[in-house]
């Protein structure tokens, strides 16, 4: 806040003021959070067990494979000695404090788009408008929609790795089961998938408990172990860290890539504060996901210490024989539930990304009455079933799998620092120098994991960055080609008022018509053409044109904006937030102006409907010019996606070159 300032005499009391003021920084942001309406402590702790069962679903499951990777991936097999352990415990116990603890739950949570986040709406906040701003933004923008679109590649590999890890337990039962690892865990992500039509709700009230349960064997199963070795404890000391990178340099570094894998989640803890809040989030944090993460670490790497020969299935040789099968069983719960987080994620991903006109219109079906954020995308599911089964099928282990996890997440974290530095000096007011006390450090450390992910890229993390790069492609293209659309379609429209002037002799019916149609003052086409070739005026006429906020809900008492351009005729403009259902005709139900006779049981609505080709007009490649085309065809129906009644809905063909 204020000038710039050097890191001269003031810089200690400045860093001092920056943790405080990071308890006060919420007061300053564009919206408020759900936990200031307050919650109930029996309501905290509901929503905290909730979070338990959805937000820490992936973060919980990474001592299944984030350790054993760390030693044995092969671009950096390192010796399993005492400096080596240490060392990753070390770097795993910093990596959750500076990422998870400090990161997202001190800061960036904090950043909330209405109570809402998640990388998009980060986005949504430094989106551009007009002037300068729009030209400092539209870089920031294009990294968001990136790393929106790298988390579709998390989406897919998580349910994939998770559910593989956890099978491979049966090989410790007996080795009989080796041959069963690939078809139990295509099994398993066909059932995940079957599903979720059904919607999450029921099966979500069992998620909290049965993730209690798992942390709960994550700790004792580590704690038993500490015991032998309570030394281990005093990995927290950084200076274990740093002898870990100067025993075996080269190696250490590339380790980096598998030791991030102890806070792959991390952003699902944003993307879903929406639902819980940040302080039942917060709660389950400290009060348990962190106590147990830690103590199952340290007591891996105690065990490693006596074992490590074991080093391939550290995890479920800790647990005595006798319990490894309830093990396998309990962890392979707890996968299908991390893989259920990120479904979902992925869901609601799709839903903002429709709304914000970065995906063509897609079926979305809500699965609830009463939690919006409840929603199944039946064409979503379909893709990341056939692909989540052809990684399994393709790299055969979460070994293999290991190779292409981490770097889309990485990216997309590093994404994240950068477009929060953004928020803190242009939303929030921060001075520069304050702004990078936070994100500069963060973003060094980020970037070091992203650095040792690199070497990942050929042996499976193209696959998430082809993901990635392939929906950015698409994301663009089809918001450049509205946009074309648009300005195709412009060229040819006439003011409303121009029109309605030449409609003196024009006979009026009754009943009313509603034209969808988004330039507002300008006369929609399907209007046009029906006033030159049936010659009629319905009694009342509405011209609605539909936008999506920068903010994820808009309440339905504030959506519609109503004004009056002729007799009978109005035009009404709707704004949905970008997680809202865009449901016109109950908005339309609720309106309430002087003069307008409305009757919902009596409307017919006209709709343009586009018929785009690929011609020689300047604006876009010729590739990308047959995407769009491609990608338009098979959007779903306006009708559908703005909820209006079948039966009731005339469409009016253009036809458009782009």
């Amino acid at each position: 806040m204020g000038s710039d300032q050097s890191a001269g005499p003031e810089s200690n009391e400045v860093a001092r003021r920056l943790f405080e003021e990071a308890e006060h920084i919420h007061e300053n942001s564009a919206g408020h959070s759900h936990e200031e309406h307050g919650h109930s402590k029996a309501g905290t702790a509901a929503l905290a067990l909730g979070a338990l069962g959805v937000v820490y679903g992936d973060i919980g499951t990474s001592p299944l494979y984030s350790l054993k990777e760390a030693f044995t991936e092969k671009s950096h097999i390192m010796t399993v000695d005492r400096i080596n352990v240490y060392g990753i415990c070390s770097l795993a116990f910093w990596a959750l404090v500076i990422i998870i603890s400090i990161k997202y739950l001190l800061f960036v949570m904090r950043a909330d788009n209405k109570g809402e986040g998640g990388i998009l709406a980060l986005t949504a906040l430094v989106m551009p408008r007009r002037g300068p701003v729009a030209a400092k933004a539209g870089l920031l923008v294009a990294l968001g929609i990136f790393g929106t679109a790298l988390l579709y590649g998390d989406g897919i590999i998580t349910p994939a790795i998770s559910v593989l890890s956890a099978v491979e337990g049966l090989e410790e039962v007996s080795p009989a089961f080796s041959s069963w690892v690939i078809p139990i865990a295509i099994v398993i992500l066909l059932g995940l998938f079957m599903v979720q039509k059904r919607g999450t709700g029921t099966v979500g009230k069992v998620f909290g408990p049965i993730m209690v349960a798992w942390f709960a064997t994550l700790a004792l199963l580590g704690l038993s172990k500490i015991i032998d070795e309570p030394g281990i404890i005093a990995s927290v000391n950084p200076i274990y860290a740093i002898r870990y990178f100067t025993h075996e340099s080269q190696s250490a570094f590339l380790s980096l890539g598998s030791i991030f894998l102890v806070v792959t989640g991390g952003e699902a803890l944003y993307a879903d504060m929406g639902h819980f809040g940040r302080r039942p989030i917060t709660i389950g944090w400290y009060g348990m996901v962190l106590p147990s993460l830690l103590l199952n670490y340290w007591g891996q790497g105690a065990f490693l210490l006596t074992h490590p020969e074991d080093i391939e299935s550290v995890f479920f040789r800790m647990a005595p024989e006798s319990l490894l099968l309830p093990l396998v069983l309990l962890a392979t719960c707890a996968t299908i539930i991390a893989s259920q987080a990120l479904i979902s994620g992925v869901f609601s991903l799709t839903a903002q990304a429709v709304q914000m006109d970065y995906l063509p219109r897609i079926q979305i079906r809500h699965t609830s009455q009463s939690h919006s954020g409840q929603i199944y995308v039946p064409l979503v599911n379909w893709v990341l079933m056939v692909a989540c089964i052809g990684l399994v099928v393709g790299f055969r282990s979460s070994t293999n799998l290991a190779a292409a996890y981490g770097i889309a997440v990485t990216m997309t974290m590093a994404i994240t620092t950068l477009i929060f530095f953004r928020v803190l000096t242009d939303r929030w007011n921060w001075s520069k120098f304050r702004s990078m006390l936070v994100c500069g450090p963060l973003f060094v450390f980020e970037l070091g994991f992203l650095g040792a992910n690199i070497i990942k890229i050929p042996h499976g993390g193209w696959f998430a960055l082809a993901v990635g790069l392939i929906l950015m492609v698409q994301m663009q293209t089809w918001r450049r080609g509205r946009a074309l659309v648009a300005e195709r379609i412009h060229r040819g429209e006439q003011d409303i008022v121009d029109v309605l002037d030449a409609t003196d002799d024009v006979k009026r019916v009754a009943g009313t018509a509603v034209f969808m149609f988004k330039d507002l003052g300008k006369a929609p086409p399907a209007m046009v053409n029906n006033l030159k070739h049936n010659k009629v005026l319905h009694k009342t006429t509405l011209i609605v044109a539909v936008e999506t906020a920068a903010q994820p809900r808009v309440p339905l008492e504030e959506r519609a904006h109503i004004t009056k351009v002729g007799p009978g005729v109005f035009q009404v403009q709707i704004e949905f937030g970008f997680m809202d259902d865009p449901d016109v005709p109950a908005v339309l139900s609720a309106l309430n102006h002087h003069g307008l006779d409305y009757d919902p049981e009596d409307v017919t609505y006209f709709l343009g409907h586009e018929s785009i080709i690929a011609g020689k007009a300047p604006g876009m490649n010729p590739l990308q010019e047959h995407l769009f085309v491609f990608l338009n065809r098979g959007a779903d129906s306006a009708s559908r996606f703005f909820n209006l009644p079948i039966d009731r809905v005339f469409e009016v063909g253009t036809r458009v070159e782009i």
